[in-house]
């Protein structure tokens, strides 16, 4: 299946070893499509969300750069040049953050660059020492280390950790995490479903090239590496679960609902097996699809009711039906319930750990995994069963809201919809994708080019 493109577009070359270089192969075009198609219906949401809202052209300005720097970093031939579009994704996505200018705002954003330059550093710090002990930077299945001596390996496991450690701020991972929860609920509507449904993934996308195409999949198997990665994922995974289960602020529970959500994808990666590599690629997608859908909608319910809280919409649903219809099929389908494309990706994580030969882990994990499914239900289930069920108590909380209040327009309802489609047909048609992911990820645990 090799969707590479063997030429290299080079637009700069300062050495052998660092130039800015483009190339399209199977997991760039995989990214570059996914993120298309969230930008899509998330520009249309846009338009009608930022129609009343102060420095919109501003906010459109850095929005489209996003949208390159994300493309770039997507076909980004080698480490230096993701490296490189990696920071200006930071640089571009904190003024969507601060877009409102107020002082929360302000304060989530720098500590969302703060977090992200301290992760860049760390990976920085990583590609200094892979100069010396790497054959080239380019992106290459199986690695590209030299072949160094015992003492030599066990220095390269510290960087590929501290690299690794890196990104996963960005992808929200325990102890790194907290930019998350403060970033989310500040920012505007679109600027959170961007942040959580594709931003996150560039952390995770980071760890992919890094443990697949630079260091190889042998180097870090059986390692201390794989085992503290493995130990933190399920650590986030719980975590963030049981934190969006206590939350009342429904951008807040969302934010720490990515924060588990992302683990998943990182612990199908360090299981170091080919299902559930597979689950992972498959809930990369799934799940940009669903929590874009329920950023969008949660801005939808604040911009109709006013409200901000998790609590607050008791019976919108029988004034906003279709509003709170697609916020149940994507909180079934990031639950995991078929025939979703949540389910299928956690079935193939599940059943990955549990064939694979990592002690403790190939049961700890689907143990963790189901636990924190119990969790979703728990904080995303009662939003909309109150949104459509309520009794004689809860007249009085439907009257709250203001007169007329019904559904929104086409440009606000439409993008969701397509995104919550998408996470069904994920799981009900999946003919086409399981077998591209699985022979993905069959090359990257095999390291064929």
């Amino acid at each position: 299946m090799s969707w590479a493109l063997t030429d290299k577009l080079v637009l700069f070359e300062l050495t052998d070893s660092i130039k800015i270089e483009f190339m399209a192969d199977t997991l760039g075009l995989l990214f570059a499509v996914l993120i298309t198609v969230v930008y899509l219906c998330n520009i249309i949401y846009s338009i009608a969300y930022m129609k009343d809202e102060n420095n919109k052209k501003r906010y459109y300005i850095f929005y489209i750069l996003l949208y390159f720097v994300l493309l770039s970093l997507s076909f980004s031939a080698n480490l230096v040049t993701f490296y490189l579009f990696y920071e200006l994704m930071t640089i571009v996505s904190v003024p969507l953050v601060f877009h409102e200018q107020t002082h929360e705002a302000v304060i989530a954003s720098l500590k969302y660059l703060l977090y992200s330059m301290a992760g860049a550093y760390m990976v920085l710090a990583g590609i200094f020492f892979l100069r010396k002990y790497a054959i080239t930077f380019d992106f290459i299945l199986g690695g590209v280390l030299k072949n160094n001596s015992d003492d030599t390996a066990g220095l390269m496991l510290i960087v590929l950790t501290l690299m690794i450690a890196g990104f996963s701020v960005k992808a929200g991972m325990f102890p790194m995490h907290s930019w998350l929860t403060l970033a989310h609920p500040v920012a505007p509507s679109p600027a959170s479903a961007l942040l959580s449904g594709i931003i996150v993934k560039c952390g995770v996308f980071g760890i992919l090239r890094t443990v697949f195409y630079i260091f190889g999949v042998d180097f870090i198997r059986g390692t201390w590496t794989q085992y503290l990665f493995l130990i933190l994922s399920l650590i986030t995974v719980f975590m963030g679960s049981l934190l969006a289960f206590r939350e009342e602020h429904i951008k807040k529970r969302l934010a720490y609902s990515t924060i588990s959500q992302v683990s998943y994808i990182l612990f199908g990666i360090f299981m170091l097996d080919e299902n559930a590599m597979t689950g992972s690629l498959l809930h990369i997608i799934s799940h940009a699809f669903i929590k874009s859908a329920l950023f969008m909608i949660a801005g939808i319910l604040i911009h109709q009711t006013g409200y901000t809280k998790a609590g607050d919409f008791k019976g919108v649903g029988k004034k906003m039906p279709l509003v709170m219809w697609c916020f149940t099929i994507c909180s079934l389908a990031l639950t995991g319930i078929p025939p979703t494309g949540g389910f299928l990706s956690k079935w193939y994580l599940a059943t990955g750990a549990m064939s694979s030969k990592v002690a403790v882990f190939r049961y700890l994990g689907p143990v963790i995994l189901l636990i924190s499914a119990l969790l979703t239900a728990g904080y995303l289930f009662p939003v909309f069963m109150n949104g459509f069920f309520t009794d004689k108590e809860d007249k009085e909380a439907v009257g709250r809201y203001r007169e007329g209040l019904c559904d929104p327009g086409l440009l606000f309802i439409l993008p969701v919809m397509a995104l919550t489609a998408l996470s069904v047909l994920a799981g009900m048609l999946p003919g086409p994708l399981i077998p591209f992911l699985k022979e993905l990820s069959s090359m990257m645990m095999g390291g064929m080019g």
